[in-house]
């Protein structure tokens, strides 16, 4: 049986790359962050692939990234925030592997994000009512590919990659 890759997805700043990484080193797993794989593919930022592309040009370049990651085995995939918007991306993930939505308050992912820089859908004067949309939109996307979901506002990396192996565990999936 080969060991399924498992697929973390959530708004940014809720703390999927951090989780990614310890989950990775406990199981054993590769990990990989799709907008790192992007913009080392690309040799540009993700603002800068915003700047000159707009978000569509961004999106479609996420989409064959997130194709090729999530055939891979034995994975921890970090994908972007807005990974779940595409139908394909959300088939992908839903069949190739166990989804984990992390899942946080509005007001934890402002604060999280505020000094950000790298998030082009948050340079604006109100970064608050952003998240805020993006969520209404995306939180049923994340709902309905997820596997798991966990609630990461109050709890300790540490705990979320707990409950993410105890379940894969009882799932009989590592």
């Amino acid at each position: 049986m080969h060991k399924e890759s498992i697929f973390l997805i959530g708004p940014m700043g809720v703390g999927k790359s951090t989780v990614g990484r310890f989950l990775s080193e406990k199981l054993h797993y590769d990990f990989v962050d799709s907008d790192h794989e992007i913009e080392a593919k690309t040799g540009a930022t993700i603002p800068m692939i915003f700047d000159i592309e707009g978000e569509e040009g961004f999106r479609s370049r996420e989409a064959s990234v997130i194709d090729e990651l999530t055939q891979r085995t034995e994975t921890i995939l970090a994908t972007g925030g807005g990974a779940v918007l595409d139908p394909e991306n959300r088939k992908h993930l839903r069949s190739r592997g166990f989804v984990v939505y992390l899942k946080s308050s509005v007001d934890a992912l402002v604060q999280r994000t505020k000094h950000d820089r790298n998030r082009p859908l948050l340079q604006t004067d109100n970064p608050e009512q952003v998240l805020e949309d993006l969520m209404k939109k995306r939180d049923p996307l994340y709902m309905e590919v997820a596997d798991l979901v966990i609630e990461t506002e109050q709890t300790p990396v540490h705990r979320v990659v707990k409950q993410i192996v105890d379940k894969l565990e009882e799932e009989h999936l590592v």
